[in-house]
């Protein structure tokens, strides 16, 4: 429906039921309202996210009695099967809620920007994701070491940790868990090396996360060749790999129009319908 018609029925709803609404009040249509919405007030949301973090209990026990067991097909070499036991998750949207940022983005009218999520990161109110804390608690009690590697900048490093020890997750002990993007020169977006560097001293048992990049590098390339990855994958999907949703924002998200962050909105707004399939419509 556009914006247009949406303001429309609202004013007429207005009218029918006694009220008064100008049109300044209505608020605008916003590609971002249902994803908010559904992550911050749907109940199947939660339920959804406690599903993902009960199955890592199963697997977590199962990759414990498998010494062959990794979740780090392409960074796990050599003998690896005495190596002490690790789980590798990312942090936003895997096991911080960070829809409050999201849904000030759309008030505003803004776009992601450095600045705002690094503001963002230092007010630490980051929620956990329902299941997150419990499950890193269960691995720890285990003897795993659980590693964070984010893609949140090496300058939020403070603000992360202390929101994240605020809410219960695992520190680490005197082992560094948290590797952030830019911590070292190698350590970009793509996550392998960071995955790498874990695998050297542990046996990486899970692999969780909410976008394709958290699991393979070739998670910006065309939307054909992420079905290639994802499918090529499909035997760690669901054992090794677990993905929590999230309808907010990411790589899928991009993927439509090229990942280019130059385009206008318009332009990538139009990039997203063009891909998407359609019933016909009802036959006259």
């Amino acid at each position: 429906m556009s914006a247009r018609k949406s303001l429309i029925l609202a004013l007429l709803l207005a009218v029918l039921s006694g009220g008064a609404v100008r049109a300044q009040d209505v608020p605008p249509a916003h590609d971002l309202l249902l994803a908010n919405l559904w992550i911050q007030r749907a109940v199947e949301y939660k339920a959804n996210a406690l599903t993902v973090y009960a199955l890592a209990r199963i697997r977590l026990d199962e990759a414990l009695s498998d010494r062959n067991w990794t979740a780090a097909p392409g960074e796990q070499t050599g003998d690896f099967q005495n190596l002490p036991p690790a789980v590798v998750l990312d942090v936003d949207e895997t096991l911080l809620d960070n829809s409050k940022y999201q849904v000030w983005l759309m008030r505003a009218d803004q776009s992601f920007s450095t600045k705002s999520w690094n503001q963002f990161c230092a007010a630490q109110i980051s929620a956990a994701i329902p299941g997150a804390v419990e499950f890193t608690k269960y691995a720890e009690a285990k003897g795993v070491k659980v590693f964070y590697v984010t893609n949140r900048g090496a300058e939020t490093e403070k603000d992360t940790r202390e929101n994240m020890a605020k809410l219960g997750f695992p520190m680490g002990g005197n082992v560094d868990t948290f590797l952030m993007q830019g911590e070292k020169p190698e350590w970009t977006g793509a996550k392998s090396a960071r995955r790498a560097a874990i695998a050297k001293d542990y046996r990486i048992l899970l692999n969780i996360g909410d976008n394709l990049g958290d699991f393979d590098d070739r998670y910006r390339s065309s939307e054909s060749d992420r079905v290639k990855v994802f499918e090529a994958a499909m035997p760690y999907w669901g054992k090794q790999w677990l993905m929590l949703a999230n309808p907010t924002y990411g790589s899928f998200d991009t993927s439509p129009y090229g990942h280019d962050f130059k385009k206008p909105r318009g332009e990538q707004r139009k990039a997203k319908w063009d891909v998407l399939e359609s019933w016909s419509g009802p036959t006259p």
